[in-house]
């Protein structure tokens, strides 16, 4: 998986929407349930990583596979998304080009 730009766009897509997840589910309720706001402290600034490292492996991704602009706007979009990065990896992995 980690041999090709594509390979390496699927994994780190895969890793900013868990971070999203853990964002969303966890740390926000842990914050404004719990009144603890370390986590989100923590979390959000994983995710704000591999965030910036979702959008330049799909940079690269892009001009290694020759991705359709359609498909780059579609992969932006769903990074906002919850659970959105896992139904684009499941698009791409049928469909890498």
């Amino acid at each position: 998986m980690l041999k090709t730009a594509v390979g390496r766009f699927r994994f780190i897509a895969l890793l900013e929407g868990w971070s999203f997840l853990i964002l969303l589910f966890i740390a926000m309720p842990i914050k404004y349930l719990g009144g603890w706001g370390l986590p989100v402290t923590i979390v959000g600034a994983a995710h704000g990583g591999l965030f910036v490292l979702y959008m330049i492996a799909l940079l690269l991704a892009t001009i290694s596979a020759r991705w359709k602009l359609g498909r780059v706007v579609l992969a932006v979009l769903l990074s906002f998304v919850p659970f959105g990065t896992f139904w684009l990896d499941a698009r791409i992995k049928r469909d890498p080009a």
